[in-house]
């Protein structure tokens, strides 16, 4: 698919500063295609409660402020776009109050995307909704593409913050959309059932990040913590990463360093583990930075806790400590066992996530295991991930 027109509105706004399946998306797009990227807006919760030290929350100020413009070029077919305007809070009203203003937040989106994508010479546009459940709810009225595509990446209605007009939200959406994506094939079961046109897609890896022929200088803060080093990258969600699990783990093994790279939320920054000699946080990292950090893992892990939001989703970092080679240990989830049981270590409980990770060690120089790891995870590129999406959007059309 080129030359086509694409507008995507997300929950993730350009600037976020964690790594992002939709930018990546979105970047892959844009090489055959026009891409106009709608960077979420700001309510009036979100303006005056926002994390005002993040450069998301600080440029979108800025644009509304008029002191930045509210249109970014990123490369010759892609172009970011802010709303230099402040929408309805909206999340706690009953439900027809909550339907009545959401309309009016999905008009006034849609009415600046159109006069902005007209500017652009944008027309007949493809709209790729990524998981925006409440904003993007009824764009397809405003904005009117060729073809509208809900996307869930994740289960967001599993959050407390969604779970009272979520669902309702979502599955008008998916209805409504002529195309629903879903990142495993968990979601698409279930979204199927208001959608016929419902196709599990999978994501894919940044292979020029995650690239095991690059040399990686050691960081300096892991430089002095004992092998074998077990380690998990990404956000510590305490309602997704089962803490629980990774004390017992730590404590059973005290001849393993247990090593966690990312953001922790406040569950985690008082949990016992921090008490433990064997366990390191080392904090929120630039996404560049990343690939050092695995490099230096023996084994890397992902404990999550079995629940509705995590048995369905897709887990991007499994794919990019698989790019690096790495042996890896995951609870058993049902995407794990669907997409990567061939090459990682699936655990349910203690005893097993003990046995798995004792075998991943004794698997962390075999070079034979490290290559097929990168074989796989070279399958799951981007290019690959939005040539299914080209697939999916030609056979609607035809």
């Amino acid at each position: 698919m080129e030359k086509k027109n694409f507008i995507i509105t997300s929950l993730q706004p350009w600037d976020i500063e964690i790594g992002s399946t939709i930018k990546n998306t979105s970047l892959e797009i844009s090489k055959k295609n026009l891409v106009l990227y709608i960077s979420t807006p700001l309510d009036i919760n979100s303006r005056f409660k926002g994390n005002k030290e993040s450069a998301a929350y600080h440029h979108r100020m800025e644009v509304i402020k008029g002191k930045k413009s509210p249109i970014r070029q990123i490369n010759s077919n892609m172009w970011v776009l802010d709303c230099p305007f402040t929408l309805l809070s909206i999340n706690t009203l009953p439900t027809s109050l909550f339907n009545y203003f959401n309309r009016i937040n999905n008009k006034r989106i849609g009415n600046w995307i159109v006069k902005q994508a007209t500017m652009l010479g944008f027309k007949d546009y493809i709209h790729l909704i990524d998981t925006d459940i409440f904003r993007s709810r009824y764009l397809k009225e405003y904005i009117h593409p060729v073809v509208s595509i809900y996307y869930r990446r994740d289960y967001i209605i599993g959050e407390a913050y969604w779970r009272k007009h979520g669902p309702q939200s979502e599955r008008e959406l998916a209805a409504s959309a002529d195309i629903v994506l879903a990142n495993s094939t968990h979601f698409a079961t279930e979204l199927r059932a208001y959608n016929p046109n419902t196709y599990p897609i999978e994501t894919g890896v940044n292979l020029e990040l995650y690239d095991t022929s690059k040399s990686y200088k050691t960081p300096i803060d892991i430089q002095n913590i004992t092998h074998p080093i077990i380690g998990y990258m990404g956000t510590i969600n305490s309602t997704r990463l089962n803490g629980d699990l990774l004390y017992e783990l730590a404590v059973q093994r005290p001849q393993y360093s247990f090593v966690f790279t990312g953001p922790e939320d406040e569950g985690f920054q008082a949990h016992k583990l921090h008490t433990l000699e064997n366990t390191h946080f080392l904090g929120k990292k630039n996404v560049k930075e990343l690939p050092a950090y695995i490099q230096t893992y023996d084994v890397c892990i992902n404990p999550q806790m079995v629940n509705n939001i995590t048995d369905g989703n897709y887990p991007l970092k499994i794919d990019e400590y698989l790019a690096m080679g790495k042996p890896t240990v995951a609870t058993s989830t049902h995407t794990m066992r669907d997409i990567f049981a061939a090459h990682t270590h699936l655990a349910n409980n203690l005893e097993e996530w003990l046995k798995a990770i004792d075998t991943a060690v004794s698997e962390s120089d075999n070079k034979a295991l490290e290559q097929e790891r990168v074989a796989f995870a070279h399958t799951h590129s981007w290019g690959h991930s939005v040539e299914k999406i080209y697939s999916i959007i030609d056979k609607y059309l035809k």
